[in-house]
């Protein structure tokens, strides 16, 4: 499990990201970078990291799942995740 704080952190990102893109997109449009480095640092979506939804861990990600491997193999294993079974052969 993350800490409470690191999960914060990045929703906190995501609220920022989300408040500046439309301010974002029309500095970039203009050509003023000036202005886009007057924004926060926490605004640009580079900074941004995927978690799991459920524990918060940072690494092994499944994108299309929005899960990290670990729980996608529990849940997997328990029949949650539709249409995905293990590989025999």
């Amino acid at each position: 499990m993350a800490k409470e704080s690191m999960k914060a952190r990045e929703k906190k990102r995501e609220r920022l990201v989300a408040k500046y893109a439309k301010k974002r997109a029309e500095l970039k449009a203009a050509g003023d970078y000036v202005g886009l480095q007057k924004l926060p640092k926490n605004a640009s979506p580079v900074r941004l990291h995927n978690r799991c939804k459920i524990t918060g861990r940072p690494k092994g990600y499944m994108r299309q799942f929005g899960v990290s491997r670990i729980n996608f193999r529990e849940m997997a294993n328990n029949g949650l995740i539709p249409g995905i079974k293990k590989a025999s052969w």
